[in-house]
């Protein structure tokens, strides 16, 4: 395993156990769901350099328009839930509640 490929790994583990560990806040949470897409679109765009593909995948476009579409949403849930809940915190959402 080279030095580059564990560097993926750590940051896409490090990311995972802050969003496993630190869930007091949505903006925290979805700060670590936007670092593990990060590391695994870096990880899929070195990806055809380390194996020498003649040609580039379109795999990491597509996966960043859809971190693209996925931060849209969240940022767009975190502040209907701010306005409505008055804060970004996850203890204070009820989802059994309507």
């Amino acid at each position: 395993m080279s030095h580059l490929q564990l560097s993926f790994y750590a940051a896409f583990t490090l990311s995972s156990l802050g969003l496993a560990f630190h869930r007091t806040h949505l903006i925290s949470a979805l700060l670590c769901l936007e670092s593990m897409m990060l590391s695994m679109y870096a990880a899929l765009t070195i990806w055809p350099i380390q194996m020498q593909a003649p040609s580039s995948t379109s795999l990491p476009i597509l996966m960043l328009t859809f971190s693209a579409c996925e931060a849209g949403a969240g940022l767009a849930l975190l502040v209907a839930s701010t306005r409505t809940h008055g804060s970004d915190h996850l203890h204070n959402f009820n989802l059994l509640q309507c």
